[in-house]
């Protein structure tokens, strides 16, 4: 398992992550924070066979997020005191997804290159467990290139509350003997 030193060498030299938010963040002693770029709810049925040939991905609808505006962070006029002015400008652009029960898509920021030796693996953040929600991931396999989606299960009878931008689950990433180019269908996922 890659380690915080050589996932950043990797990210920097060879874009092994791209599009992330704050890299010095999202960086960990072993792995690497995936941010909620979009979140989907399910609108129709999938199919999936053996060989593939009828698999079927369900429809979604994006969940646009909601822009609030608090009665401690009001939106500042012209004249406004420089602490609120600096806040709106850069939180406020950012809106909350309120989540009820019940599973969704989510669809990260981050774009993952994943070399010929590399595989990796997503577990949840245990913030989002302490919230009574959890994530389910798949494998990202050596040679993958794109946008990563994985589904995001909200237990909580009371909902959760998601801003863009945050950090739902961990990727660590393997060591493993190179092998051939990924050649699935999610290969470079925008």
């Amino acid at each position: 398992m890659l380690n915080k030193a050589q996932i950043k060498k990797l990210v920097e030299d060879k874009k092994l992550v791209e599009d992330f938010v704050d890299l010095e963040t999202q960086l960990t002693s072993n792995g690497f924070d995936l941010t909620a770029g979009n979140i989907y709810e399910f609108s129709g049925p999938g199919a999936l066979d053996f060989s593939n040939k009828e698999r079927m991905l369900p429809e979604t609808r994006e969940i646009i997020p909601v822009k609030k505006i608090s009665q401690d962070h009001p939106e500042p006029e012209q004249s406004s005191v420089r602490g609120v002015a600096e806040y709106s400008s850069k939180e406020l652009r950012f809106g909350w997804w309120q989540l009820a029960r019940g599973i969704y898509k989510v669809k990260t920021n981050e774009t993952i290159n994943m070399p010929n030796n590399l595989t990796a693996l997503a577990f949840t953040r245990t913030s989002i467990l302490r919230m009574g929600a959890f994530t389910a991931n798949g494998v990202w396999d050596a040679g993958f290139c794109g946008k990563s989606e994985f589904v995001l299960v909200v237990e909580n009878p009371f909902g959760i509350r998601l801003k863009q931008n945050a950090r739902v689950a961990q990727m660590v990433f393997i060591g493993v003997e190179e092998t051939e180019e990924y050649s699935g269908i999610y290969k470079n996922l925008k």
